[in-house]
């Protein structure tokens, strides 16, 4: 077996963020990048598990302008013919059910604005017909994103992986990392189970284990895996691939087309969340079951919205357990502890969708001598700089994960 080569940028993990960094690194020019994974393949696990959902209309404006950066790079990579990411631009529509939800849409739709995002209102008849079947009679508001969309998470990942092969960053599946070399309190180095790397910088993309490659360099960060789940029905006849996503807030709800079948997922109000410090780097997050009660309760919940829903069995379920943090923002940058150490991890659910936008932050961090003040409050400092614990970490992440689609005050 041949040494495993040597590298200035080592980033662990083959997940949507991992490869989305390799790419975004490699097009600022970056391109002496080597990316390991332990699992034999890129996108096998968090990132595979994916709804795939891709939307733009967000609460703030540096949300909104991470997301439509990582739309134009979707874009931009689907115009390749042999390996882009399955991007369908179907548009979304966001559905308000009561006033205040109607508020927040107006406030949403500023924000749109401002950013240059295309949106408008949609009455209950226009919004029926791009998608027939779905009644709107209840909508108090419905806001239509027409560059929205949804993608397949592992052929995303590919697609980063072809494009950044193309201008040198080199993969290594089946490579697990064991330890972080140090010297003088900075980078020099990662242990793997292929062998040793030498390396100036490590960047942490390891998603549910970035725990622990964060605490091989004495780095305890808040990221708390929080169970995610969906499920893809039966065969339904009249569903075709180019029907916008639908969010359905205040029930918690998202559905999208999958082929000629109904992809429904939601929210929970009360999540369930691993700690990580009950299994080991060399180990995996807890196994999760399907849990019938919860799925149960989207398909309930949407008959309203969705008659044909009650007639429709689950075809197959997906499960994972993407990682929240307790404030609700991303860890991306480096870290003032540990010289060449790197985080891009704590995506709240956001790791396949913003991964282009999460891949350019971690780029600025990295690159530009003085990262913008967005890209500076995600520093993993903040955890260093405060006080907290776990119990109330854990739980504050939950409660981010319950309010994904909690209404947000002026």
């Amino acid at each position: 077996m041949s040494k495993i080569k040597d590298a200035k940028i080592v980033i662990i993990g083959g997940g949507a963020v991992g490869c989305g960094t390799a790419y975004q690194l490699a097009l600022a020019g970056e391109t002496d990048i080597l990316l390991i994974e332990k699992e034999s393949s890129v996108a096998a696990v968090t990132s595979a598990q994916a709804a795939g959902l891709v939307g733009q209309v967000r609460t703030t404006i540096e949300r909104t302008q991470l997301a439509m950066w990582s739309v134009k790079t979707f874009s931009d990579l689907q115009q390749d013919p042999k390996t882009n990411p399955t991007w369908r631009q179907t548009g979304s529509l966001r559905v308000a059910l009561n006033e205040e939800r109607v508020e927040e849409f107006q406030r949403m739709k500023a924000i749109a604005d401002r950013a240059g995002l295309e949106t408008e209102y949609l009455t209950p008849k226009v919004a029926e017909a791009k998608w027939p079947g779905m009644n709107f009679s209840m909508a108090k508001s419905i806001l239509w994103c027409p560059t929205d969309g949804y993608l397949q998470p592992y052929d995303l990942t590919a697609s980063y992986c072809s494009h950044s092969g193309r201008r040198g960053v080199q993969f290594s599946v089946n490579t697990a990392a064991q330890q972080i070399v140090m010297k003088d309190g900075r980078v020099t180095g990662v242990i793997t189970d292929q062998g040793p790397i030498q390396c100036d910088i490590v960047i942490n993309a390891a998603g549910a284990h970035a725990f622990h490659i964060a605490k091989l360099v004495g780095l305890e960060l808040p990221i708390v895996p929080v169970r995610h789940e969906y499920f893809i029905s039966v065969p339904c006849e009249g569903l075709t691939p180019d029907f916008p996503v639908i969010r359905i807030p205040d029930l918690s709800l998202y559905i999208r087309t999958d082929v000629n079948a109904l992809l429904v997922g939601g929210w929970e109000p009360n999540p369930l969340h691993t700690d990580p410090h009950k299994y080991a780097l060399g180990g995996n997050p807890p196994g999760i079951e399907p849990d019938w009660e919860v799925l149960a309760k989207f398909a309930e919940d949407l008959v309203p919205q969705f008659p044909k829903a009650s007639d429709l069995g689950i075809r197959s379920v997906f499960k994972g357990w993407p990682t929240f943090t307790p404030d609700g923002r991303f860890i991306i940058g480096p870290t003032e502890k540990v010289k060449g150490f790197v985080m891009a991890g704590g995506c709240n659910a956001h790791g396949v969708s913003g991964s282009a936008g999460i891949g350019r932050h971690v780029a600025e961090s990295l690159l530009e001598p003085k990262p913008s003040p967005y890209v500076q409050s995600l520093s993993p400092n903040r955890f260093s700089d405060s006080k907290w614990t776990w119990p109330d970490a854990q739980a504050s992440a939950a409660r981010i994960y319950a309010e994904y689609y909690g209404l947000t005050k002026p």
